[in-house]
């Protein structure tokens, strides 16, 4: 108990500036839903769940005392497949494509604010993931594990958007996802491996500036 209080008292500002952040995203939503008379954009929500679920995973973690090495493990493992649900959201700016040029501004900002917040989710949950790590395993093997969490959620996130599948697949059709997943590394796929590439470029790139900046604030 006094582990989750000294959390909330060192967490209450940016929790704070989150859910409001979260909030305004969905006040958005209502006003667009509105102003349409349209749920279009409605998936969002969802979509805004699923990526609170790494970060709250992060935040409970980083609550509980030290847990062993299987434990952390297989909590790391369950984290790491929800992950890509975060950064996920940028995607969905592709649905501007299917907006009405009515107010076609405020469908650009209802989904860049969805797409913002499933951002600093996706920040905020592996700056907890980088620090738990720091326990478990030698310092000079966290930023190799680091980059390659950036590579493995850019293609859990074209897995997710170009072949539809979700992250509770991998328990109800894991031969599904082996086999396209197989045929992603033997056959050549430009668009796979370019999305892969350069998706994970941009994560990186601004994770690192971002923790660049915080450190010097």
């Amino acid at each position: 108990m006094e582990t989750l209080k000294t959390l909330f008292i060192n967490r209450f500002k940016m929790m704070a500036l989150l859910s409001l952040s979260l909030t305004l995203s969905i006040v958005l939503l209502m006003v667009r839903a509105k102003l349409h008379q349209s749920f279009y954009l409605l998936f969002l929500v969802w979509n805004l769940f699923l990526a609170v679920i790494p970060f709250a995973i992060t935040t409970i973690m980083v609550s509980k005392p030290k847990m062993n090495k299987l434990t952390f493990l297989a909590t790391f493992m369950i984290w790491l497949l929800f992950l890509p649900n975060a950064p996920y959201i940028t995607t969905d700016l592709f649905h501007i494509s299917n907006s009405n040029n009515s107010l076609l501004w405020l469908d650009v900002l209802v989904i860049l604010s969805f797409a913002l917040n499933g951002l600093i989710l996706f920040y905020l949950s592996l700056l907890d993931m980088e620090e738990l790590l720091v326990h478990y395993i030698r310092p000079k093997l966290i930023a190799p594990i680091v980059f390659t969490v950036f590579g493995l959620t850019a293609f859990g996130i074209y897995l997710g958007r170009f072949l539809r599948y979700n992250s509770w697949e991998i328990i109800n059709q894991p031969s599904a996802i082996f086999s396209d997943t197989l045929k992603i590394i033997v056959q050549p796929n430009t668009e796979a491996w370019l999305f892969t590439i350069m998706f994970g470029c941009f994560l990186g790139i601004t994770y690192w500036l971002l923790k660049s900046v915080s450190l010097k604030a």
